[in-house]
């Protein structure tokens, strides 16, 4: 056998959908903003609406592309075991989530895990997102995430929300009865 039969390639910092099911758990709370890509394809962020955009991307017909409204949050990626930051910037994937948030069965999404099916590709593509059962975070997970001391602030000024930072974040926003028990 080339390969071991439970061989993954590793993932990067930064969760992109695949077809079929993605999995995910939602450990930190969501910065938002708006974004555009540069001709150079880095992303601009900002908290505010841009009042302008220079250097924005044209599209193939030439005209610039839009600037999106995004969110931004830490994952527990299921499918690749690893914590990822999560950019949506789908209206349709926003608005189910925010519809799950508002929802008091349901409530923060830290408390349990999410799946967004992907089909289709390009114009085509479409999203359906799906609430798992409430379940508690593994602790691992928990203490790895602190210690990754991730900013996701850095975004807004073009950073990496990897490098390693003075104070790191803490998920103390997730209840203590949701965490498993030794």
């Amino acid at each position: 056998m080339f390969l071991p039969s439970n061989y993954k390639a590793p993932s990067g910092n930064y969760f992109k959908f695949r077809d079929g099911e993605n999995t995910f758990r939602i450990l930190s709370s969501a910065i938002v903003g708006y974004e555009y890509w540069t001709t150079d394809n880095k992303p601009i962020r900002s908290k505010e609406l841009f009042r302008e955009t220079p250097d924005i991307k044209l599209d193939k017909e030439e005209k610039p592309t839009k600037v999106k409204h995004f969110w931004s949050f830490i994952i527990y990626n299921q499918d690749t075991n690893t914590i990822q930051v999560m950019e949506i910037t789908q209206s349709g994937i926003q608005k189910a989530i925010e519809a799950l948030v508002n929802n008091k069965k349901w409530g923060d999404p830290k408390n349990y895990d999410i799946t967004i099916s992907k089909s289709g590709s390009g114009l085509e593509t479409e999203y359906s997102v799906m609430s798992n059962p409430h379940t508690p975070l593994d602790k691992t997970i928990k203490a790895e995430f602190e210690d990754k001391g991730i900013n996701l602030n850095a975004l807004y000024e073009g950073g990496d929300p990897f490098e390693k930072q003075e104070k790191k974040m803490s998920i103390d926003d997730i209840p203590d009865y949701l965490e498993t028990k030794k």
